[in-house]
């Protein structure tokens, strides 16, 4: 059924600073075959963001524009319904995310996001994963930076270690790089959700079918020293490990116990405790609604920051696995993180659901479960490193 719809690929969210990158990503890089919309709900915004895109690639001058307005239930049912992936790149997805997720639920269309928010993924998992699996529909969240680079690096780091025996992989991230407006208001929202995040994820854990013979694990104990290269390994309680766990209780070949580590790599300790410190007061602040507002005032959601900025903006995971009396290390490494390779990581997903031969699979599921392989494929061809160092 979706692939006779009208459009392979809608974006929800292109006038927006990472959207309109992903816009310009899917202008330069999408096949000739793709037939791919625009989604908002101004539609002035969308033809200029239209003009701009047919600047770079003069087919886009003729881009289907649709309505889509996240308080219109019916106008994204209309959008989804068209659609055999949806990409959206509107967030605070708390805030904004839920309608597009139900309606693409619904109408069995794929669903693409680049949340790092794990009350909402947890509460779409709840409220949409069933209709889902019901439908056919692959709800994919976290396509960005937000977890590909851990999802897929685990993914490919235990492809390199014996089966069948027990695996643990620790992650290692350095970067430098400027975090967007939308990021930073969606770690205000997660802050001031504390409570709410906590209760939800109890929840999901109570719904979730996980598997009973085999044990998963991500730990995030205490800072420690690599004695390899001399950092200090910081955990790192983001939704990432999250994901990766998933997508190990999905995949027997992570073996019947599977532990994953998730970690800062950072020289120097009073990096460690000014950037704790910093994390301390923001949450702090978040629970009071007037500096939760003022502190909102900082970084608006569409903002960002330069190309020439983003030129200089890096990042780099490496990744050791150990098991069955083997030791492997790879790495996942590419340039500017939270915009250009998000952009690249969230239209590649997208491409590889519209028209890669993947697993049969369905619900809210992740990047490593319901690509895999493919998508790995993909990311290194788009000019990822993603390798194994020894």
């Amino acid at each position: 059924m979706a692939a006779k719809r009208e459009h392979d690929i809608v974006l929800f969210g292109a006038t927006g600073f990472t959207g309109g990158l992903t816009a310009e990503y899917l202008a330069r890089h999408a096949p000739p075959e793709c037939r791919w919309a625009l989604a908002g709900r101004d539609s002035a915004k969308l033809e200029r963001t239209r003009a701009r895109l047919a600047e770079l690639n003069q087919d886009c001058a003729e881009l289907p524009l649709l309505h889509a307005d996240v308080t219109d239930p019916g106008s994204l049912r209309t959008v989804a319904a068209s659609a055999r992936v949806v990409i959206t790149t509107v967030g605070p997805y708390l805030n904004y995310g839920e309608p597009l997720v139900a309606a693409c639920a619904e109408s069995g269309t794929d669903y693409v996001d680049l949340t790092g928010e794990p009350e909402f993924v947890d509460r779409t998992y709840l409220a949409h994963h069933a209709t889902a699996q019901r439908t056919g529909a692959r709800i994919v969240h976290a396509c960005g930076f937000d977890s590909i680079p851990y999802d897929l690096g685990v993914y490919y780091t235990v492809s390199k270690l014996p089966e069948g025996v027990p695996l643990t992989v620790t992650g290692q991230i350095r970067a430098s790089a400027q975090f967007s407006g939308g990021t930073y208001s969606s770690a205000l929202t997660a802050f001031s959700r504390a409570r709410e995040m906590a209760r939800t994820a109890k929840e999901r854990r109570r719904a979730e079918p996980w598997p009973k013979d085999r044990a998963i694990h991500t730990p995030l104990g205490a800072p420690t020293r690599d004695r390899e290269t001399g950092r200090w390994l910081v955990p790192m309680p983001t939704i990432d490990p999250q994901i990766v766990a998933r997508s190990a209780a999905a995949l027997p070949r992570y073996g019947p116990a599977f532990t994953y580590r998730h970690t800062a790599a950072v020289k120097r300790l009073p990096t460690i405790v000014a950037a704790g410190l910093g994390l301390g007061v923001l949450a702090v602040l978040a629970q009071i609604p007037p500096a939760r507002t003022a502190l909102g005032r900082l970084r608006k959601p569409g903002e960002g920051p330069s190309e020439q900025r983003r030129a200089k903006s890096w990042f780099n995971v490496r990744f050791t696995g150990e098991g069955g009396g083997k030791r492997v290390v790879t790495e996942v490494a590419g340039g500017d993180p939270g915009y250009d390779e998000t952009a690249k990581m969230l239209s590649e997903s997208a491409l590889c659901l519209a028209f890669d031969d993947l697993p049969a699979t369905s619900g809210q599921v992740t990047t490593a479960v319901a690509m895999g392989d493919a998508l790995l494929e993909r990311l290194r061809k788009a000019g990822l490193t993603i390798r194994e160092i020894s």
